[in-house]
């Protein structure tokens, strides 16, 4: 057993729980917090989805020991919530729920989109409410409901708590203000605007490499595609930078194969690049678009330093993973695995693990972090 210590509904918790329960399982089962709803149990359906410092996330696809130490908000605390009051009246009057099983989950989702995107349309609800799925009404009376709602919310809505920062990854640093190093990559200039809802993804790490053997990597993208785990390239036009590829992830049941366009850029003299795209699994409908940026900085004889700021959006029934400590740690897990094969690139061997990109297998070694920080508190 593990204890978990957490504030649920505005009140601290602390339980000893089994390090394979899911966070679902906890709060209906030890909390009695019914009003979370447990559907597909893969992470497909959204019906579990609840507020986890301030995003939603889905409850049956997280380990109640992985949320310790968060702020988690379900149905029942929101009784009193002006912007949620907003929304149920605004789904009884377009007939936004009939059975209700969804409805939870649904409306966690509407919650986080009018307070995040106010004045949201049609389109971009459907976006982001492509992760919660009904089986009754259809969709029509909930996306109009929450654009009713989001294009005048409540002036005494309560500010939307700041996301955390990978609770799952103790080895990640706070973000609090950006270096002069993360200032030089985004100066590094080809970046594309992804809003100011983008998910963010930053790396700094040592490599045993000099900079002109990192260098010579990460500017040939043929070999620099090979390092990066899910990736593959299918066409490059050095004149233009323009490339073609695919990239592929499994999380749980879910697979999707991304296919896609990116337009690269260099700089040899600052040492500095990235690329910028845009892709969409043709089977789930899930778009995704992102910008890399990277700069490599001379660190002693034989070493250099790679930074890279990575910030992306999804839509599209994957799209409520791109938020999150799981996804937040994945990411940098498989950032992780690439730093690696460059390093085995540049070496002339072939990259150490340049398989498909699994989610699951990402998020696993961030709970074995975590599991592993513990016993070295203990």
């Amino acid at each position: 057993m593990t204890r978990v210590t957490l504030t649920v509904n505005g009140a601290a918790v602390s339980r000893e729980v089994e390090p394979r329960a899911h966070l679902a399982d906890f709060l209906r089962e030890d909390l009695n917090l019914t009003g979370v709803h447990i559907g597909c149990e893969h992470g497909v359906c959204g019906a579990c989805t609840v507020m986890v410092d301030g995003a939603p996330q889905r409850t049956c696809i997280t380990y109640a020991a992985a949320a310790d130490g968060a702020d988690i908000r379900t149905i029942e605390d929101f009784d009193d919530d002006p912007v949620m009051a907003a929304l149920r009246d605004a789904f009884s009057e377009r007939h936004g729920l009939q059975c209700g099983y969804c409805t939870p989950g649904v409306l966690a989702t509407a919650y986080d989109v009018v307070t995040r995107l106010p004045g949201a349309d049609a389109a971009r609800v459907r976006e982001e409410l492509a992760g919660n799925l009904c089986r009754c009404t259809g969709y029509a009376g909930m996306v109009q409901a929450i654009v009713d709602v989001a294009a005048d919310p409540p002036a005494a809505a309560a500010p939307r708590r700041p996301a955390a920062v990978a609770f799952l990854s103790p080895a990640a640093p706070p973000e609090t203000a950006p270096t002069p190093k993360a200032a030089s990559i985004q100066a590094a200039g080809g970046a594309v605007d992804l809003g100011p809802d983008a998910a963010e993804i930053r790396l700094d790490r040592a490599l045993d490499l000099s900079i002109d053997a990192a260098w010579r990597v990460l500017s040939d993208v043929e070999t620099a595609a090979r390092c990066l785990p899910g990736a593959s390239l299918t066409a490059y036009d050095p004149a233009t930078g323009r490339a073609e590829g695919i990239f592929a992830v499994a999380i749980g049941p879910m697979k999707a194969t991304f296919a896609g366009v990116a337009e690269t850029r260099f700089d040899a003299d600052a040492r500095t690049g990235g690329f910028a795209g845009r892709s969409q699994d043709a089977k789930s409908r899930t778009s995704a678009e992102g910008d890399v940026s990277f700069a490599l900085t001379p660190e002693g004889d034989g070493a250099s330093r790679l930074a890279v700021v990575a910030r992306y959006r999804i839509g599209g029934p994957l799209a409520q993973f791109s938020r999150g400590a799981v996804v937040e740690a994945a990411a940098r897990a498989l950032m992780a695995d690439f730093a690696d094969n460059l390093a085995a690139a540049a070496g002339g061997a072939a990259p150490v693990d340049a398989g498909p990109a699994r989610g699951g297998r990402y998020a696993l070694a961030a709970l074995l972090a975590r599991i592993r920080a513990w016993f070295g508190r203990s």
